[in-house]
């Protein structure tokens, strides 16, 4: 049991860097095989499709990270708290897993029916609860009336974005990987501030 579970663990590191060095679809089975050094006969054993395991993979990453996220949106928090405490969480996340940005941007390159099929994916947006909040909170007259979708692509956008641009970021700025840490944790303040003064009602 304990190879198996090492035997598959190797498919998976072997994969993913592969997936993030030359994307999911330049990348064949065999190639993949090869890096984790096992046969192509078990590799198919274990996932049976190279497809089988990028969803596994990142399945896998958004399952264990997410989780938080979902409870969050799905809290009775004011609407205020919630986003702060969501691009906190969020920041946080990617910081320590900054394959779930490459993984994200890889799934909106491939086709519509593949993102479908992919169930973790809609872990990823904005649940109902949150979505009624925000509805209700302008009926109220509590916040500006948005759309709730504008909303939350504003907000994953504002926390996602930099991390895709890490690099461009370093460079341009001459910056060590503690600054751009510096600078990530200034935006857990400025995102939300834009956020919630976009929804405050302008007199």
């Amino acid at each position: 049991m304990a190879r198996s579970r090492n035997t598959e663990q190797k498919i998976f590191d072997a994969a993913t860097e592969l997936f993030l060095e030359k994307g999911v679809d330049r990348t064949s089975v065999r190639e993949i095989a090869a890096k984790a050094d096992i046969n192509l006969a078990l590799m198919n054993y274990y996932f049976r499709s190279k497809e089988n395991l990028f969803s596994a993979i990142f399945s896998s990453l958004v399952k264990t990270n997410s989780e938080e996220l979902i409870r969050i949106l799905d809290s009775n928090l004011e609407l205020e708290e919630k986003i702060r405490q969501y691009v906190s969480v969020y920041i946080d996340m990617l910081s320590e897993n900054p394959l779930l940005v490459s993984f994200v941007m890889a799934i909106l390159h491939r086709s519509r029916e593949r993102i479908t099929e992919m169930k973790a994916v809609s872990s990823l947006y904005a649940t109902e609860k949150f979505t009624q909040q925000v509805l209700e909170e302008g009926k109220k007259g509590n916040i500006r009336r948005t759309d709730p979708s504008q909303l939350f692509v504003d907000m994953l956008s504002l926390i996602a974005f930099p991390f895709a641009i890490k690099m461009l970021i370093i460079d341009k700025n001459n910056f060590t990987d503690k600054d751009f840490q510096v600078f990530i944790k200034e935006r857990k303040k400025r995102i939300p501030e834009m956020l919630i003064d976009s929804l405050r009602l302008k007199p």
